[in-house]
């Protein structure tokens, strides 16, 4: 749908000009010591425009086209005048609120940096994982399909214990929080999703 495909380009023209321009880089990049002690609150939302790489922004913008265009289909059949918002809302929350916790422990760390899509990226997947519990997940390294519940309590499992535990790098927090942040926002807008959920997983 036009939204996530405006969302991808945008991301990548930023990246890549940014992956060649080492001062908007910089610039754009969440920095969590900046954002509080030089008041560049802004940083809290173009860090997810800028990749670490084109693998990074590659892997990002692939999920957000399969994932994306589920959760825009069923909020334009949920809320047809309000669709765009609601979808733009899911996108730019997670994409805050799954770095405040980063924001937290870093504040005064003059050398924590972080860049990526990821939390608005997994709010979006949680969400479609919401609205369409019968669908199915590939991966890159298992050949066979995963069912969606089946993948998002692995995928949470995984981010939790890694944002204790993790030393690789990867901001595991924001994976983790952007997901939580999709689950409470999409049952939030309809909570009677709750039930179909349910249902369709064969609980109720």
């Amino acid at each position: 749908m036009i939204v996530t495909y405006i969302l991808i380009f945008i991301t990548s023209a930023i990246s890549v000009f940014a992956l060649n321009n080492e001062e908007l880089f910089s610039k754009l990049k969440f920095n969590a010591y900046d954002v509080k002690h030089n008041n560049q609150w802004y940083r809290f939302f173009t860090y997810g425009f800028l990749h670490a790489g084109y693998l990074h922004l590659f892997i990002n913008m692939l999920v957000l086209y399969s994932f994306g265009n589920i959760v825009e289909t069923f909020f334009h059949h949920y809320f047809p005048e309000k669709s765009v918002f609601y979808y733009l809302l899911l996108y730019g929350g997670g994409l805050i609120l799954s770095i405040v916790p980063a924001f937290g422990k870093h504040k005064n760390d003059v050398f924590y940096n972080a860049v990526g899509a990821s939390g608005a990226v997994s709010a979006i997947v949680f969400s479609s994982i919401i609205l369409y519990p019968a669908g199915k997940i590939f991966l890159f390294f298992i050949p066979i399909p995963i069912p969606a519940p089946v993948f998002g309590v692995l995928y949470l499992a995984y981010e939790y214990y890694m944002a204790k535990n993790g030393r690789d790098n990867i901001g595991h927090d924001a994976h983790l929080w952007g997901a939580i942040f999709g689950i409470i926002y999409t049952i939030a807008l309809k909570p009677g999703l709750v039930m179909l959920f349910l249902h369709q997983i064969g609980i109720n």
